[in-house]
């Protein structure tokens, strides 16, 4: 079969295209910065003795870890409402559902980092006499956080592309408005290929800058 492809009919669809790249970059940035707080605390708490803290927490990151996103941002927006007995727009249940998935992630991340910091800095810092707060804060982050950012990179730029499952709850990202654009033209395969194309060009920088500051890190080492 003879296909005739036309991406000129795109252009007027152009201004819809660009509000799903800014609700895309919107969430991405969002879930970052939400994850990274939960990753913390939730590290954090990780590195505890206690197992009473521990068994919550190594429960959270497995049941985001172990089970596919796109369902648990189905569950979030339509389960969780049922048991809460409240609403949860889309909006909050995308967020809260991809801030809460790549936080689990950035817990191990934050909890892998600092106890590969060498036994010979935490007995230095001890012998200082600082307290556990101090000493994590002037001596073992620091360190922990050089050996951190290339996955947390790595991470953050999957998160992009996991913004696109949002889109199964009618949250306005770039694919979702590339399914109306669909709808309205009869043409998936002009609009998924333009699609793609804008999901690699905000991703490849990105990913360059990934690896040129890995080479950079193992240079310094």
């Amino acid at each position: 079969m003879h296909y005739q492809w036309d991406f000129v009919f795109l252009l007027r669809y152009a201004p819809l295209f660009w509000r799903g790249i800014l609700v895309t970059l919107a969430y991405t940035g969002g879930s970052i910065a939400f994850g990274l707080l939960i990753g913390l605390l939730v590290g954090l708490g990780r590195l505890s003795k206690s197992w009473i803290l521990n068994i919550p927490l190594v429960g959270f990151i497995e049941a985001f870890r172990c089970t596919p996103l796109l369902v648990q941002i189905v569950w979030v927006y339509y389960a969780l409402p049922v048991i809460l007995g409240i609403q949860i727009p889309a909006v909050i249940a995308g967020i809260l559902t991809l801030s809460c998935y790549t936080g689990a992630f950035y817990a191990e991340i934050f909890r892998g980092g600092i106890v590969s910091i060498e036994r010979g800095q935490w007995d230095a810092a001890r012998a200082l006499g600082l307290r556990p707060w101090t000493m994590m804060r002037l001596v073992i982050l620091p360190q922990a956080i050089k050996r951190m950012i290339p996955p947390f990179v790595n991470q953050s730029i999957t998160q992009l592309k996991n913004t696109s499952l949002v889109s199964f709850i009618a949250v306005p990202d770039l694919l979702y408005n590339g399914t109306l654009v669909t709808a309205d033209t009869y043409r998936p395969l002009e609009v998924y290929t333009v699609v793609a194309l804008l999901y690699f060009t905000l991703l490849f920088p990105s990913t360059m800058l990934a690896q040129w500051y890995e080479r950079r890190l193992q240079s310094a080492r």
